[in-house]
C-alpha cells in the first residue's frame, strides 16, 4: 500500500534538507517518533508509535528514504522535493495491499504527523 502527503514550501535546497533529516533529527520533524536509541552513520534504532525498529537512512535523488529495517511490514518512507511546484512529498509504503484498518490509520497519522513537522521547521 502506498500513503501520501504534499507539504507546499518555498524553494528550498535539496542537500540542506538531506542534512537537516537525519535519523538523529527525527523526532523534531515527526511527533510519531518518540526518541532516537542510537545513530551512527545512516543507521540506527527509534521508538515510534509502533515500537522499537532498526533504521536505515539513504539520500536519494531529490530527497532522503528511511526504512524500518525490522518492520513485519517492511514500512519505509521518504522526502523528496520537487522543485518545479515547491511540494515535498511524503510517501510511505508497505508491503501489503489490505491491512487492518487501524494500522492503516496509524499510517496515516504518521505521514501527516511528518507534514505538520516539517511545514512548521520549513515555513
Amino acid at each position: 500500500m502506498e500513503f501520501y502527503q504534499i507539504v507546499k514550501v518555498p524553494a528550498l535546497d535539496v542537500k540542506q534538507l538531506q542534512n537537516c533529516l537525519s535519523i538523529s533529527r527525527l523526532p523534531d520533524y515527526c511527533q510519531s517518533i518518540h526518541s532516537v536509541i542510537s545513530a551512527q552513520n545512516n543507521q540506527g534504532e527509534i521508538y515510534c508509535l509502533w515500537g522499537q525498529f532498526n533504521i536505515r537512512y539513504d539520500i536519494i535523488k531529490y530527497g532522503v528514504r528511511f526504512s524500518l529495517l525490522n518492520c513485519p511490514h517492511a514500512l519505509a518512507w521518504s522526502i523528496t522535493y520537487n522543485a518545479p511546484l515547491n511540494e515535498l512529498i511524503i510517501h510511505c509504503t508497505i508491503d501489503k495491499k489490505d491491512e487492518d484498518i487501524d494500522f492503516i490509520e496509524s499510517i496515516h497519522q504518521f505521514i501527516n504527523d511528518w507534514k505538520i513537522g516539517l511545514s512548521k521547521a520549513l515555513l
